[in-house]
């Protein structure tokens, strides 16, 4: 099968280019920070590379909440400044990626014993407040007694409140980050291990290595980027001269995923005994997702849910669902490890989840160091991580990201309307495959599926509406590399997968990437 060539600026092959080469800026980590700041500098017009160990998004950012909000609980904290910037970010971020972000209501039932009800209605308006003008519905009160929002309760719930948010597809948030930072110049290399940096000259000397295809390179750059996240501890020890006083504290969240638990496409937010809250999420269509914990932890290489997690998570859902739930209905689960900047708080919990952007400059060369972040305000840090670099970088254009879309964000009729557009011209295609691939790929969809008149030009189907044409088109744009890259980063199809189906995808993608 032959697909439509793309023309591209930049390879989507693992490549670190040849020795010696120089950059503007050098970017450590393919998380959503690392991934942001990347595109935002090359579209300011700064040549960059950008280095990930493993495939694009494939530590904390793919293991999220999948949300796109202030953080309600926040305000608890009297994280005042980091809520209103998300709520602020939200609404950008609703216009630039339409097909990965989407509006959803949430309903917080109401437990008089936890919170008294004025309490929680201050601070839904406050919430509202600090959002500023937002194009989703302001915050209510809500009579659930009969309620369609009640459906997946118990009865006794005959109270609640209501607010939006919204929710995310967050591994292909980052990646069509990395795929916009690539489309402006961008050298984006997954898979190459950041090995050490040392001043010279007023520059960095940056040694990577290729873990595709083998060797150890050298570059150069003006400014050093260190956004690898859950490692940018371990990433300051290998930068000549970093001495760093700023520790991090890595927390856990964990989250299941059940069959769906209520009718609906509102989440809820359930509060705990305990001070904390978890969420249930609807969750491609056939799921509920659940989550999440915060437990602090030492290993973080590869964090893996407990059963005391799966109890707890199990334990708060069944005090509210009228489904009870217990390990056994768990289909599926992740966690993930968030390095968030250590503040001195005690509790998990209470640790700010705002960023923390470290400067210094060695020798005359400058590194930039990310700790702490979100996934809502990652836009935002990018910007702040380049006002910080401006003097030591070349003449560069103005901000720019919080009026451009995001690759494949580019309609404005909403998704359903996007989604009749592609039916029309691919009828032959089954509409929920339609619905899935307007998701994950939006306006950029056209062009892989131009010259498709029907099925068979689709090639094989995997199941859950993966075709080879996509599998192809993923492993020659969006640098995956393995089987897991396009079946749980680029897609979530393997969730709904069988193991047969799953073998075949990922004996697939071994042929085509020999």
């Amino acid at each position: 099968m032959t697909l439509p060539s793309r023309p591209s600026v930049s390879s989507a092959t693992p490549a670190t280019g040849g020795d010696g080469r120089r950059f503007d800026l050098f970017v450590i980590g393919g998380g959503i920070n690392g991934c942001g700041i990347a595109r935002d500098a090359a579209g300011r017009g700064l040549s960059v590379m950008l280095v990930e160990q493993g495939d694009i998004a494939s530590a904390t950012s793919q293991w999220s909440t999948k949300l796109i909000h202030g953080g309600l609980r926040y305000l608890e904290y009297y994280e005042f400044r980091l809520v209103g910037e998300a709520l602020r970010e939200r609404e950008i971020l609703l216009k630039a990626a339409p097909h990965l972000i989407e509006p959803l209501q949430f309903v917080l039932p109401h437990e008089p014993h936890l919170r008294p009800r004025w309490m929680i209605r201050a601070g839904l308006f406050l919430y509202d407040f600090l959002g500023g003008r937002s194009s989703l519905p302001a915050s209510k009160s809500l009579n659930l007694s009969g309620s369609p929002l009640a459906a997946g309760l118990k009865p006794r719930y005959t109270h609640g409140f209501s607010y939006y948010d919204a929710r995310v597809d967050d591994a292909r948030l980052t990646l069509a980050n990395a795929r916009g930072a690539a489309d402006l110049g961008a050298l984006i290399a997954p898979h190459t291990r950041f090995i050490a940096a040392a001043p010279d000259g007023g520059e960095w000397s940056i040694k990577v290595e290729d873990l595709a295809a083998g060797g150890i390179r050298e570059v150069r750059a003006k400014a050093l980027v260190n956004a690898a996240g859950p490692w940018v501890m371990q990433a300051l020890g290998r930068i000549e001269g970093a001495g760093e006083s700023a520790k991090v504290k890595h927390v856990k969240g964990s989250h299941i995923v059940v069959p769906r638990l209520h009718p609906g496409e509102h989440a809820y937010l359930l509060q705990n005994p305990d001070n904390r809250i978890i969420f249930i999420i609807p969750y491609l269509d056939a799921f509920s997702l659940i989550g999440t914990t915060d437990i602090p932890v030492a290993e973080f290489e590869s964090p893996r849910i407990s059963d005391d997690e799966i109890d707890y998570l199990c334990e708060m859902a069944s005090s509210y669902s009228a489904r009870p739930l217990t390990a056994r209905d768990v289909v599926w689960t992740y966690s993930g490890v968030r390095p968030l900047y250590d503040d001195g708080a005690s509790a998990a919990a209470e640790v700010t989840r705002d960023y923390v952007l470290k400067d210094v400059v060695i020798d005359g060369a400058p590194l930039l160091s990310i700790f702490g972040g979100k996934l809502t305000t990652y836009r935002r840090l990018a910007e702040h991580a380049l006002d910080r670099l401006q003097a030591h970088l070349p003449p560069m254009g103005a901000a720019w990201t919080h009026a451009s879309p995001l690759p494949g964000g580019d309609f404005t009729d909403g998704l359903s309307a996007f989604v009749a557009g592609l039916k029309r011209v691919h009828g032959y295609l089954p509409h929920d495959h339609l619905v899935a691939i307007a998701r994950r790929h939006g306006s950029l969809a056209h062009g892989w599926l131009a010259g498709c008149t029907g099925i068979d030009a689709m090639g094989e189907h995997f199941g859950a509406g993966l075709y080879a044409r996509e599998v192809e088109y993923v492993v020659a744009n969006e640098w995956a590399r393995h089987a897991d890259d396009i079946l749980f980063r680029r897609s979530k199809c393997g969730l709904m997968m069988s193991a047969a189906e799953r073998e075949r995808v990922a004996n697939y993608v071994e042929a085509i990437t020999r």
